[in-house]
This record gives C-alpha cells, sequence and structure tokens, in this order.
C-alpha cells in the first residue's frame, strides 16, 4: 500500500496533468491564526465546556458590565500519515502565536485575536491554546495523537457579538449544504 498524505487530501491532478487544490474530502476541523492553517482530519472527540458567574447575592440592579461566562474547548484528535510531523510542528507555531499576538490580530489591527477553529459543532474566533499535549505509541507507530484545550476570550464590545450571530448562520448554512 503507497504512503499517502493527507495533505494529498487537498491536492488532485486533473486529466490535464496539471494539479490544483481540489478538496476531496472535508477536514473534521480547521484551526487557524487567520494565515496559518491546520486540518485536522482525524478528530475524535470535541468538547465544549461553558462555566457561567453569577452576581453577587444582595447586589442591586445596576451592575458592572462583566464576563457572563466562560467557554473552554477540548479537542482530541489524530495526526496520520508521512507529514505527522509537519502537521504536529505547525499546531506548536499556531498555539506560539495565538499567546504572542496571531495575524489575524495584526491585520485587524487589535479588533479580532487568538485562533480561530471551525468545527461542525461550532465557529469559534478568540481562541487561546491553553494545553497542547501529543502522545505516541509503539501500538500506532504511525500515528501522533493531539490533545489541546482553548480558552475562548472574546473582546468587549460588539463585534464579538457580531461574529458569534455570523457563525451561527454559517454553520447553519454548511449543515443544508454539505448535508
Amino acid at each position: 500500500m503507497p504512503r499517502r498524505s493527507y495533505i494529498s487530501g487537498f491536492v488532485e491532478a486533473n486529466v490535464k496533468g496539471a494539479v490544483g487544490l481540489l478538496p476531496r474530502s472535508l477536514p473534521s476541523a480547521v484551526l487557524a491564526d487567520g494565515f496559518r492553517f491546520v486540518p485536522l482530519w482525524a478528530v475524535s472527540s470535541i468538547a465544549i465546556s461553558e462555566s457561567y458567574h453569577r452576581p453577587p447575592l444582595g447586589s442591586s440592579f445596576a451592575r458592572q458590565l462583566v464576563d457572563t461566562h466562560d467557554d473552554t474547548l477540548t479537542l482530541s484528535a489524530s495526526l496520520v500519515g508521512w507529514d505527522r510531523f509537519l502537521w504536529k510542528e505547525y499546531l506548536e507555531v499556531v498555539a506560539e502565536a495565538s499567546l504572542r499576538g496571531s495575524m489575524l490580530e495584526r491585520l485587524s489591527g487589535g479588533k479580532a485575536g487568538g485562533l480561530i477553529l471551525v468545527t461542525s459543532m461550532t465557529i469559534r474566533t478568540d481562541l487561546y491554546m491553553q494545553s497542547l499535549s501529543f502522545t505516541a505509541n509503539a501500538m500506532r507507530r504511525d500515528v501522533v495523537d493531539v490533545s489541546m484545550t482553548l480558552v475562548h476570550l472574546p473582546r468587549p464590545g460588539p463585534l464579538a457579538q457580531v461574529l458569534d450571530l455570523s457563525a451561527v448562520g454559517v454553520s447553519t448554512l454548511t449543515e443544508f449544504v454539505v448535508g
């Protein structure tokens, strides 16, 4: 059996031999910093945890504008194929970019930042890598398992709400298109 890469899932030769970027299949999740895209083809689990904050007892009706909840996303995936170490390196670069300032933050002038995660469950912006771990074992030598925890830290202002609403619209439309 020939060794195939998941990059070859994007590259397809047409009849004349020219190579184009025609997707054969869609990845389960895509993590991006606005410039670099890391497709995660074999995602085994995604979990979203939302913890809500209650106001203190006896507080007045006039409250300060504070975050009402914290979102944490946990994602487990497998990097498969000969290019698994390339994707591992890209994930490390994207994780560092989320903490140092992503390309999205530079392009938007600080109005948006962090990482972007696109999955069938959610589309989130303003994500920051909290933990990233890689596991390899002798039973599956050609696979690197990835576990990551992302924290959603939206910026104050209406842009975060507009992005969340547009993400819901895009998710709904892709359900109808993809099926």
